[in-house]
């Protein structure tokens, strides 16, 4: 079974600053994933040709179960408000999505807590101070029935605040103490090892840098493991011919110890 994060940056390649979604959907088929944590995610946006990204991903990799969550309704970057859910078909939307080539019994979606206001910040890659409307940020959550027994999967992109996206992971790992084991959550967490395990006590499956996409030195990208699973036979951090980020992968062998 091979679990898959990866920040796509709503599929633009940072070569030719273009969205191409058949080099995305190649993208996806590569990685030859069985459940896949995508971030960045569009759906309707102009800049990605109105595709149905998520969509598209689940018809690349087989996926028999998939769910986009919106973050946002709205274009990042300009004008958004916070998704409810409760959107208009035909609305642009941007978010997150987990897909799976194993039926998902159940799915639920959890909003973290946004910061309240804007205020400045210290960029110091660019040496320049910016004010930040910080998006809000979101969860899915999934019980896959895979071939080994029920998983629980979670995927979320965290805020890029330091200190904020601490807030925002201690608040999820309490919203998900009620759901069973063994759960795995994977996605963008916007913080270097070892926060996210310190954090939430979860053991992490891999490690890589992630980002930049091109010599990469930080793992922001994480797949994290509350109880227990069968061996991780092998793990990587692809580079893909889009994102900003590399993918991050983790190949779980033969169960038979799945448990709480």
């Amino acid at each position: 079974m091979r679990l898959a994060t990866f920040n796509i940056l709503h599929g633009r390649s940072l070569t030719d600053d273009q969205v191409d979604v058949d080099r995305f959907a190649a993208a996806v088929r590569s990685l030859d994933a069985d459940v896949l944590a995508l971030q960045e995610v569009d759906r309707e946006q102009p800049r990605s040709h109105h595709a149905d990204l998520t969509a598209v991903a689940a018809e690349a990799m087989g996926a028999v179960a998939h769910r986009f969550v919106a973050a946002i309704a709205g274009t990042p970057g300009a004008t958004w408000m916070a998704a409810t859910g409760e959107e208009q078909p035909g609305t642009a939307e941007y978010g997150i999505a987990l897909l799976s080539r194993y039926p998902v019994s159940s799915w639920q979606v959890i909003r973290l807590p946004p910061i309240p206001f804007t205020f400045p910040m210290w960029l110091p890659g660019p040496r320049k101070v910016i004010t930040v409307h910080e998006e809000p940020r979101a969860a899915v959550v999934a019980v896959v029935e895979t071939p080994h027994g029920r998983l629980t999967v979670v995927n979320t992109h965290l805020s890029f605040v330091p200190g904020w996206n601490r807030l925002q992971l201690r608040r999820l790992r309490r919203d998900l103490a009620a759901f069973p084991g063994p759960l795995v959550l994977m996605g963008d967490l916007n913080m270097t090892p070892p926060t996210p395990s310190s954090v939430t006590g979860w053991r992490p499956l891999a490690a890589g840098a992630t980002f930049p996409v091109v010599e990469p030195d930080r793992q922001l990208d994480h797949v994290l493991l509350r109880g227990s699973l069968g061996p991780v036979t092998a793990t990587s951090a692809p580079a893909l011919p889009l994102s900003d980020h590399r993918a991050l992968t983790v190949d779980i062998g033969g169960a038979g110890t799945m448990g709480a």
